[in-house]
């Protein structure tokens, strides 16, 4: 099972400003945890190293479930990324949702093809860590939680589906904040079982709070 973290800071330009949980980031988290306890709680969570998956692994309210760190669940740079389009492909970064759903595919084929700045993760190196962490992760005891981000969940779900840049970035746009999603690991694949599933937003009074951005 892997989780993506809830709600950051809307609206900031820079990783560092975006790493940190909404209050209403807090309260996803706190309702997953919620859900969690009432059906099957997990057994280990392992969160990346980012303030805002740390905060989400926490606001779960697991009390007594141990909770590990690892930085290949950590996202990837996007907020350079998008600043090498702007500087080198004339793309403005997006201000808005649709302009964002017409970024992305330009962003991610480039990354994919190996256009990006010095010093930027690759697409290869990125797929191996967090595939690497995901195959660590199915060998340890019990039922285990990842808590991570869109583009670790979303490339995953690309990898597993062997999806083009251009129809991977739909996935990109459909994780919502805690929204839970489920991989199996098999000898040099992986397989999508369940995407973006957010049960513990199935109420009345929880109604418009889904969030993605």
């Amino acid at each position: 099972m892997i989780v993506r973290h809830g709600q950051a800071q809307t609206g900031a330009t820079d990783e560092a400003s975006y790493d940190r949980l909404s209050d209403l980031g807090h309260r996803q988290a706190a309702w997953l945890g919620e859900y969690l306890r009432e059906t099957l709680p997990p057994d280990l969570v392992i969160h990346g190293t980012l303030r805002r998956q740390r905060e989400t692994a926490v606001a779960l309210g697991l009390d007594g479930v141990p909770m590990e760190e690892d930085p290949r669940l950590n996202e990837l740079n996007y907020f350079d990324m998008a600043r090498h389009m702007a500087d080198y492909h004339s793309l403005a970064e997006p201000v808005d949702g649709p302009t964002f759903a017409a970024f992305l595919p330009e962003l991610l084929r480039a990354w994919h093809g190996g256009d990006m700045a010095r010093g930027l993760e690759t697409y290869g190196d990125f797929c191996d860590r967090i595939t690497s962490a995901l195959a660590d992760a199915g060998h340890r005891d019990g039922r285990v939680m990842l808590v991570s981000s869109t583009g670790v969940i979303a490339t995953l779900a690309g990898l597993a589906l062997d999806l083009d840049p251009t129809r991977n970035s739909r996935l990109f746009l459909a994780v919502t904040h805690t929204s839970v999603s489920r991989f199996e690991v098999g000898p040099g694949e992986i397989f999508l079982s369940q995407y973006a599933a957010t049960p513990h937003m199935d109420r009345a009074d929880r109604e418009g709070l889904r969030t993605k951005v």
